[in-house]
C-alpha cells in the first residue's frame, strides 16, 4: 500500500488527505526520503541546490496575543518590552547588505497602539536607504492586527503597505492551521480562515509570500495533513506562494514546556510527507535553525531544495532555547557535501549573479575571521522603553 502511494507521488500524482495520513503513519524514514527526493529531483533537476542572505529583525517584542508557545512575546506593560529605532533597524539593514544580503525578514508582536502610518514611514525609510533590499514583512497575524486597530479593509492596508515598500510576506503565525489547535494555544491571534485570506487577498494583489507549519505540540496527524490541505488548496485557487518551511515546536522556556519534543525523525518525516504531499509547491527549505546543520543538510535529501537562510539574526527560536547558528561557508559545504552547487538565491528563487555571490562569500569569511566562532550568534535587540 505504502509503495503503491510513495509511487504515485513520484510520478506527480495528487494524494488524496486520507493517502497523506497513511505516509504520515509510515514509520520507515528511509522509504520517505528516497520518494521525496525523487519529487524533489523531479522538480529541480539542476545540479545547484539554494540557499538566501537576509537578517531577522524583531522591531518590537510587545503583544496583545498571548501564544502559550511564545519564549519571545512580551505583554504591553512588561518592562522587558521592546521597540527597536528607526536607526537600530537600519544599522542591522546595513550590515545584512555589507554581508551580501538583499532582504530582510522584518516581524514583530501584534502591538496595540502603532497606526498604520507608524508602519508605513517605517518601510518608507528602509527603501529610501535600501532601495534594493526586499522587505519580507510582517505576517498575517500582524496583518490581521492591522485591520483591525486601523478599522480599514484587508484591501487597503496590503496596499498601502506595499505602496510603501513591503515586497514579500512571510508565512509567519500559521503554526497550525485548524481552528481547534489555534484555540488550544493561542488567544487573541488571527484563526485559520482569517490567516488563509490575508495571503489570498496578498496574493490577489499580484504579491508573493511563503507558507510555515510549526508542528508537534498539540495537534494529531490527521490535523498536520489537514493544515497541508489548506495550502494546498489556496496555491491551487493563487499560486502565489514561493515555498513552504515547517519545523518542530521549540518548547523550552514556553508556557507548553511539559510537551515532550519532536526529534529529527519526525521533522524528517514531517518534511518527507510535505514534498510529497504539496504538489504545487516548487520548493521546500530546511529548518536547519531548529534542526542543526546534519538534520538541515541531511533534509535536502528528504525534500528540500533550498538550506533557507544563513540568518544573521534570529530571536524568536532562539527565546525558546535553540542556538543553531551556522556560518556561511558551513551552510555551502553542507551542500557541497551532497553533490551540488551552492546558490545563492532571492525571495523568488532566482540566482544573484556570481559577482555578487562571490562578494558575500568574501564579506561573510572576514566577518568571521574578525569576530571569531560566534561571530553569527544573535545580537540581543537594545531595549527602548516606551512611554
Amino acid at each position: 500500500m505504502i509503495a503503491k502511494l510513495l509511487d504515485k507521488a513520484v510520478a506527480g500524482e495528487r494524494l488524496t488527505p486520507a493517502e497523506g495520513l497513511e505516509l504520515l503513519r509510515c514509520q520507515n524514514l528511509p522509504l520517505l526520503g528516497r520518494a521525496a527526493d525523487a519529487v524533489s529531483r523531479r522538480k529541480h533537476p539542476e545540479n545547484y541546490r539554494t540557499y538566501n542572505i537576509d537578517r531577522n529583525i524583531n522591531y518590537t517584542n510587545i503583544c496583545t496575543a498571548v501564544c502559550d508557545f511564545c519564549a519571545f512575546y512580551r505583554g504591553p506593560k512588561d518592562p522587558e518590552g521592546y521597540v527597536l529605532s528607526q536607526d537600530e533597524i537600519l544599522s542591522k539593514i546595513a550590515e545584512t547588505v555589507e554581508l551580501g544580503g538583499e532582504q530582510i525578514l522584518l516581524q514583530g508582536g501584534l502591538h496595540p497602539r502603532f497606526d498604520l502610518n507608524w508602519y508605513e514611514e517605517m518601510l518608507q525609510g528602509i527603501k529610501a536607504k535600501f532601495p534594493q533590499v526586499n522587505v519580507h514583512g510582517f505576517s498575517p497575524p500582524e496583518i490581521y492586527h492591522f485591520t483591525k486597530v486601523n478599522k480599514l479593509p484587508l484591501e487597503t492596508v496590503l496596499g498601502r503597505l506595499r505602496d510603501a515598500g513591503m515586497g514579500s510576506l512571510p508565512g509567519g503565525g500559521a503554526e497550525i492551521l485548524v481552528d481547534r489547535v489555534r484555540s488550544e494555544i493561542t488567544r487573541g491571534k488571527v484563526m485559520t480562515d482569517d490567516w488563509l485570506n490575508v495571503m489570498r487577498v496578498w496574493h490577489q494583489l499580484g504579491g508573493r509570500s511563503s507558507a510555515t507549519m510549526m508542528f508537534g505540540h498539540v495537534e494529531t496527524i490527521e490535523e498536520r495533513i489537514e493544515h497541508l490541505e489548506r495550502l494546498r488548496q489556496l496555491q491551487d485557487e493563487t499560486g502565489g506562494f514561493t515555498a513552504f518551511i515547517c519545523w518542530t515546536f521549540q518548547p523550552e522556556h514556553t508556557e507548553m514546556a511539559h510537551i515532550s519534543p519532536a526529534g529529527s525523525h519526525a521533522y524528517l518525516q514531517m518534511l518527507a510527507v510535505a514534498r510529497l504531499y504539496l504538489d504545487n509547491f516548487d520548493n521546500l527549505q530546511s529548518s536547519w535553525v531548529t534542526q542543526g546543520l546534519k538534520v538541515g543538510q541531511l533534509a535536502l535529501q528528504f525534500g528540500a531544495n533550498d538550506m533557507g537562510s544563513l540568518m544573521i539574526e534570529e530571536n524568536v527560536v532562539a527565546e525558546a532555547g535553540t542556538v543553531h547558528y551556522l556560518t556561511l561557508d558551513q551552510i555551502r559545504n553542507a551542500i557541497s557535501e551532497l553533490g551540488f552547487e551552492p546558490r545563492q538565491r532571492d525571495v523568488h528563487y532566482r540566482l544573484v549573479p556570481l559577482e555578487l555571490q562571490e562578494r558575500a562569500i568574501a564579506a561573510n569569511k572576514n566577518w568571521v575571521n574578525q569576530r571569531g566562532n560566534q561571530a553569527l550568534a544573535r545580537q540581543p535587540n537594545p531595549v527602548v522603553q516606551l512611554t
